[in-house]
């Protein structure tokens, strides 16, 4: 005997019902997504920045007494930059640029280490022998990954060389080593045109660029001043 239609509707609405309030069983052999990677702790970098600011390579009107002021720079987060070009500089970068003077730049790292944006200042003296080398030692955890150097470019008006935001942190460990080529910046602080110009303070202070000027030019093209190398020494 064939069961009626009504009682087939039926025994269909209580299966579906019933698949309904199934729960599923989680697949167990499913991964949980990996944690993003993580240094084990700090690092410790030799910092080394050699000049390529010499008479053979930038003759145009070549100062004797040509030198480098000594570099300062901090490890950090992104959350502090020493400068970036677009952007008008602090006092600290002026008078680094214009002076070669560490201060108040100095006290500007002090601040963003105070509120944690910085983890630790480094400095050196000047360079006017372009057969040596400034050298110095970097710190960087986690927390705070990047390097920023700058050194005035002297006798200038406001011109400078360095590096901002350096990643030492990639592919979830340190770098064992980094170099790179270094532009000539102008601050923005002084609008003189050649290496001796009379000073000519900007007032209001313009952006921060790269240094477009001839004397830095060739074919057109600006040529780098210097080499930043970094190279991890612990851990």
């Amino acid at each position: 005997m064939r069961p009626s239609p009504y009682l087939l509707l039926i025994a269909l609405a209580a299966a579906a019902a019933a698949a309904c309030g199934k729960k599923e069983t989680p697949n167990k052999s499913a991964a949980a997504p990996p944690a993003p990677p993580r240094a084990a702790g700090p690092a410790e970098y030799t910092l080394i920045v050699k000049s390529l600011w010499t008479k053979s390579n930038f003759p145009l009107d070549y100062p004797d007494d040509a030198h480098f002021s000594g570099l300062i720079g901090a490890s950090h987060n992104a959350r502090y930059s020493i400068f970036a070009i677009g952007r008008k500089p602090t006092r600290g970068l002026e008078r680094l640029s214009e002076e070669g003077k560490h201060s108040p730049l100095n006290d500007e790292i002090q601040a963003a280490i105070d509120a944690g944006n910085a983890l630790m200042k480094f400095e050196t003296g000047g360079l006017k022998d372009w057969h040596d080398s400034m050298v110095t030692t970097v710190q960087v955890d986690p927390a705070h990954p990047l390097i920023s150097v700058v050194n005035m470019i002297a006798p200038s008006p406001d011109w400078f060389t360095g590096a901002a935001n350096v990643n030492m942190f990639e592919n979830g460990g340190w770098l064992k080593r980094r170099t790179l080529t270094l532009s000539a910046y102008d601050s923005g602080g002084d609008d003189g045109t050649s290496y001796k110009s009379a000073d000519r303070d900007t007032n209001p202070k313009k952006a921060t660029t790269r240094n477009s000027n001839r004397h830095f030019l060739l074919h057109g093209k600006a040529r780098p001043v210097a080499t930043l190398t970094l190279v991890r020494t612990s851990p």
